[in-house]
């Protein structure tokens, strides 16, 4: 299905903001509007074909292999986004984080529901284990302990493919495992004084992760489609423990020394004002995912 540039552009503009808030991934967003899979056969195209037409001049014909028109408009809506709501989504974080995390909450669980509707049949062994699984996979990396990880160069390397590969997946922080690994001071370092052997060494393991975890995933998707809907669904489901409104900031304890991070509590008092600002902005959330795959079947968006 050939999308509208205005619809690709918003939907870059969503992949950016989602990445600013940690513990939400933009290919969660990915999926939500529909462009997961496309996206993933655009990644998968930058093969070893892609770079013989790149050194040989043939431009053209890598701009289309690659999908050039749509991952050039996506992109620029997710720099744009990071650029341009960073200060705007912490502000809300850090002055209304119930209700923000609630409006994420709403726009992850009526996706949830929608994507089973469509495209998962959960009557099946298989496709209940799948989704299962994912829920499970979700929940644990929101609970999973902090890790000892490699130091240096390699660390970073490795540390790069396994985070990218989280952003593709749905429902899985990238910065939120780089936390738990012990490396996202470092990467954050590396990133504020640009430090160019680390940059280079975390963009090599970037992309090594990207391409081949893309692969995987359209291969499950061609030959095992069912399964791995059933899987990205659960995924999906399960994050919404990591966007739940109430939150604890804790100070874990890593081989590097204590991280930071927030795990979701149950609240101890809430008041009918904040219930119903954290509903309001859950329905928000859900008829805005609602409206907008209503509106994009309808308009080819």
């Amino acid at each position: 299905m050939k999308r509208s540039p205005a619809g690709v552009f918003a939907r870059g503009l969503a992949m950016g903001a989602a990445d600013i808030v940690p513990g939400v991934s933009g290919g969660t967003i990915a999926l939500i509007t529909g462009i997961y899979e496309q996206l993933l056969k655009a990644i998968v195209s930058a093969d070893g074909d892609a770079l013989s037409m790149a050194v040989s001049g043939r431009w053209n014909e890598l701009w289309h292999r690659i999908d050039g028109g749509f991952l050039s408009i996506l992109l620029l809506g997710i720099l744009i986004a990071i650029f341009s709501m960073a200060s705007g989504i912490h502000w809300l974080l850090t002055q209304y984080p119930q209700p923000l995390w609630s409006f994420f909450s709403g726009l992850i669980l009526i996706s949830s529901v929608l994507l089973i509707r469509d495209e998962v049949t959960l009557d099946s062994i298989d496709c209940l284990a799948g989704f299962t699984f994912g829920v499970c996979i979700a929940v644990g990396a929101v609970f999973m302990p902090p890790v000892s990880f490699l130091a240096g160069l390699p660390g970073l390397f490795f540390a790069g493919a396994i985070a990218i590969c989280a952003m593709i997946l749905p429902g899985i922080s990238g910065s939120f495992l780089l936390v738990l690994m012990g490396m996202y001071e470092q990467v954050l370092s590396a990133v504020k004084t640009l430090q160019v052997t680390e940059l280079s060494v975390l963009a090599a393991g970037c992309v090594t992760g990207l391409l081949l975890f893309a692969r995987l995933l359209q291969h499950c998707l061609k030959r095992y489609r069912p399964l791995a809907m059933a899987f990205l669904s659960g995924v999906l489901m399960g994050s919404l423990v990591a966007v739940w409104p109430w939150r604890q900031e804790l100070l874990l304890n890593t081989a590097k020394g204590a991280i930071s991070a927030s795990r979701p509590v149950l609240p101890s008092t809430v008041t009918d004002a904040q219930l119903s600002a954290c509903f309001g902005a859950c329905l928000v959330g859900c008829f805005l995912v609602w409206g907008t795959q209503a509106l994009a079947s309808r308009r080819g968006l």
